[in-house]
């Protein structure tokens, strides 16, 4: 059976400076002649992606349309809208680049919901900024008006923050799991997946934000990846970054990780989430390996070249 690799792609490699249409797809075209070249590999093939910078976008869209009339739409829903809309630009992109050196693969996006427990600590303490910029008087005004949570940002402005709970399954994985034994290039829990709890009655969608590489992690564990494939800016993870003593990672295990964890080695809002998805997925899947590396640097490693290589002790 071909290797099964769940590549992580943030949201940042869709936006680039032009927020158009028309601009993010062309970046996806970059984006996409890279994993063709994995397909070419005979790899299967399973495509996640952040959304950051469209949900926040949309959000600012349908605030500034917010009405009576037409009232703005929650926030579970408008990452169902960025999942829909990334993924047909991904769909189609990709299989313009596989048509194009005479490979006939399907490719198909999944709307996909990912379970979280409504016990879960982050609902008690919100944390994941979401939406415009306000003055300090507007912010304690809406969070007397709708009971939402606001935080200073980084001296420019305040922000409604979000819960980003865990996740604990994804409700489709049968379904995408059946699509990649069929050989169908999946794309799936975009934007970190929709986040749902599950009731009596079924799944209800919740105001929060699922990190994306840990739901790709446990998308890579559901359908039994052999690698998960974290892209960040970066070739490698390092520790001392920055520093005179500065060293690149390439082949580490999960117990060195915690110990770098515990030493504060990583960026809480950038790379430690990556390190942290990559130790949740290996301790979970035994014997398969996570990889955080560059897009740039992504046929390179799986030729024989450098990136950082998590496995389990």
């Amino acid at each position: 059976m071909n290797k099964r690799i769940v590549v992580a792609l943030g949201g940042n490699a869709i936006l680039t400076e032009d927020p158009t249409a028309e601009g993010q797809q062309e970046a996806l075209r970059f984006t996409c002649e890279k994993l063709v070249g994995l397909i070419k590999q005979d790899y299967q093939l399973i495509i996640s992606h952040g959304n950051g910078p469209q949900v926040g976008n949309l959000l600012l869209q349908q605030l500034a349309a917010d009405s009576e009339k037409n009232p703005a739409l929650p926030l579970d829903t408008l990452v169902a809208m960025t999942q829909g809309s990334i993924g047909y630009w991904i769909q189609n992109t990709l299989k313009k680049a596989l048509t194009s050196i005479n490979i006939n693969k399907h490719v198909a996006s999944v709307i996909t919901q990912v379970v979280v427990d409504e016990n879960d600590p982050a609902f008690s303490e919100p944390s994941k900024p979401v939406g415009p910029f306000f003055t300090e008087e507007e912010a304690s005004r809406a969070s007397i008006e709708t009971g939402d949570v606001y935080v200073e940002d980084s001296g420019r402005g305040y922000r409604k923050v979000v819960a980003s709970p865990k996740p604990i399954s994804i409700v489709e994985y049968p379904v995408i799991k059946q699509m990649i034994d069929n050989d169908i290039v999946t794309i799936s829990a975009g934007g970190g997946g929709i986040p749902v709890i599950e009731t009596e009655h079924g799944y209800q969608g919740v105001e929060a934000v699922i990190d994306k590489d840990f739901a790709s992690a446990k998308l890579a564990e559901l359908v039994e990846a052999d690698y998960l494939l974290i892209l960040t800016g970066v070739d490698n993870v390092y520790v001392n970054f920055n520093q005179p003593n500065q060293e690149k990672l390439e082949e580490v295990t999960v117990t060195q990780l915690k110990q770098w964890i515990d030493e504060e080695q990583f960026a809480k809002g950038s790379m430690l989430p990556k390190v942290e998805a990559a130790i949740n997925f290996v301790e979970n899947r035994p014997g398969a390996k996570a990889v955080i590396t560059s897009l740039e640097n992504v046929n390179n490693f799986f030729e024989g070249g450098s990136a950082t290589v998590v496995s389990n002790d």
